[in-house]
C-alpha cells in the first residue's frame, strides 16, 4: 500500500482533517462576526472535506488497532482515543448534515448553537490528538518490538558530531554522555509496552 501499513496510514491521515475542521470553525466564527458570506462558504466547504477526512482517519485507526502490538495500559488509552474520535466525527458529521439541509447557511437562531458545538468539537479533537500523541511517544504504539529492541541497543553507543556541533544539536557533554550510557546499560532491557495485547 505505497509503503504504508495501517498505523502509518492512520498517522498520515490524522493531520489534514484536524486542520480543516479547526479552520472551518474559525471561518464560521469570523463570518458570524464580520457578516461575510464568503467566510461562511469557506467554513461550509472545509467542514465537508474535514468530515470526510476524519471518517477516513477513523477507519484507518480501527484497522490499525488490531495490526499494532500494544500493552494493556496502552489499550485503555487507545479505547478512550477511539471513543473520542467517534464523538468528534459525530459532532462535525451532524453539523455538516444540518448545514447541507440549510443549503450552507444557518439562521441567526441556529448559528450560536452550531458555533458552540463546533468549538466543543475542536476542543475534543485536540484532546483526542493529545491521546494519540501519548500512544506514540509514551507507549511506542505503531513501533514493532524488534525495532524497539534494536533502538535500545543503538542509543547507549551514541554517535559522533562534528566539532562545534555538540551545542547546536543539544548533544550531552562527555561526562554526561558517559553517565547516560552507564545508566542505560544498568537499565533492564524489557519494554512492557511492546507486549502484544489483542481485544
Amino acid at each position: 500500500m505505497l509503503g504504508y501499513d495501517w498505523p502509518r496510514l492512520h498517522a498520515a491521515l490524522n493531520d489534514f482533517p484536524a486542520a480543516l475542521l479547526l479552520v472551518s470553525v474559525l471561518f464560521d466564527l469570523l463570518g458570524a462576526i464580520n457578516k461575510r458570506d464568503s467566510l461562511k462558504a469557506a467554513g461550509f466547504w472545509t467542514l465537508i472535506v474535514g468530515v470526510l477526512g476524519t471518517g477516513a482517519a477513523v477507519v484507518a485507526g480501527l484497522m490499525a488497532e488490531d495490526a499494532t502490538e500494544h500493552s494493556a495500559r496502552s489499550h485503555e488509552i487507545m479505547e478512550t482515543h477511539e471513543t473520542l474520535a467517534f464523538i468528534v466525527l459525530a459532532i462535525f458529521g451532524l453539523l455538516a448534515l444540518w448545514r447541507i439541509v440549510r443549503k450552507g447557511v444557518w439562521s441567526e437562531k441556529e448559528q450560536p448553537v452550531a458555533l458552540t458545538a463546533g468549538v466543543i468539537g475542536v476542543a475534543l479533537m485536540v484532546y483526542t490528538a493529545k491521546l494519540g500523541g501519548n500512544l506514540v511517544f509514551d507507549h511506542a504504539l505503531g513501533i514493532r518490538t524488534t525495532t524497539l529492541q534494536a533502538v535500545q541497543q543503538e542509543r547507549p553507543a551514541g554517535h559522533e558530531h562534528e566539532q562545534g556541533d555538540e551545542r547546536e544539536h543539544g548533544a550531552p557533554q562527555p561526562d554526561t554522555a558517559k553517565a547516560a550510557g552507564d545508566s542505560a546499560k544498568a537499565a533492564p532491557p524489557a519494554n512492557t509496552d511492546s507486549m502484544s495485547h489483542r481485544r
